[in-house]
């Protein structure tokens, strides 16, 4: 069973919304679809950070993971 988003690796314990999907976080998969439909890492970790940071986040742990995305399964996949 997954724990974590397979897009930006945030625990599912930690996902305030309601999700949609076994695989994503209520963030990352809306309305039956990826909201990032593109597959540029740097994009989508400029996202996340600026998503993080506007949530209310420690700009330094946004950097750190913000990092750890590259490791996500999704963009595993991508490179």
């Amino acid at each position: 069973m997954n724990t974590s988003c397979q897009s930006c690796l945030m625990p599912f314990s930690k996902d305030p919304g309601k999700r949609e999907s076994d695989l994503y976080c209520s963030y990352c998969f809306q309305n039956g679809a990826l909201c990032y439909k593109g597959n540029d890492l740097k994009e989508f970790q400029q996202a996340c950070y600026k998503g993080m940071v506007a949530k209310g986040m420690n700009k330094i742990a946004a950097r750190f993971f913000t990092f750890l995305v590259r490791f996500a399964p999704r963009w595993r996949k991508a490179k």
